[in-house]
């Protein structure tokens, strides 16, 4: 049985980044109902030598949109890299919604071997190709950082649990 890149990517990042909004959500009521400043939340972290919840949120947006955005050759979209409060991290995850759900399995679908190459900040450069980007580099990433966004907010005494980090299935 063969499944398709778009199938093994766009439901899935939309399905678990609208969660993710969701749980942002929750963070902020809770944020409320215990009068804490939702700065503290969005900076906090598991472990001093991890990335606060801000960056943990950034990086599962932008390695969703990576993954769809480069396997489809499309423009990826930009982001400020600014954002202070959950409703614009909300924005953030809705922008990446927006970009993913507007392209088209034709665009995705047979790119498992389109060769992909990424320059990194540090400068280097690494081939991938499309099915290796999105199943061995982009998916472990994505999933990575939004558990551990969600385990951020679970440690901080938001209550949340596995239906909220699961989302609703989606088929596009």
């Amino acid at each position: 049985m063969t499944i398709s890149m778009y199938k093994a990517s766009v439901p899935i990042f939309v399905q678990f980044l609208t969660s993710l909004s969701a749980v942002l959500d929750k963070a902020a009521a809770h944020a409320e109902a215990k009068k804490i400043d939702p700065a503290v939340l969005l900076n906090t972290r598991l472990y001093p030598d991890m990335f606060p919840l801000v960056r943990q949120v950034r990086e599962a947006t932008n390695h969703a949109a990576s993954a769809c955005g480069r396997v489809a050759g499309a423009d990826l979209p930009t982001f400020t890299n600014t954002e202070a409060s959950v409703q614009e991290f909300k924005e953030r995850i809705a922008k990446t919604i927006d970009f993913i759900k507007g392209l088209n399995p034709v665009q995705i679908d047979g790119t498992e071997d389109k060769e992909i190459t990424i320059k990194f900040p540090s400068g280097a450069e690494r081939k991938f190709t499309g099915q290796v980007l999105l199943l061995n580099f982009c998916l472990p990433n994505f999933y990575f950082h939004y558990t551990t966004a969600y385990d951020i907010l679970r440690n901080c005494g938001v209550e949340v649990g596995k239906r909220d980090f699961m989302g609703t299935p989606v088929t596009l």
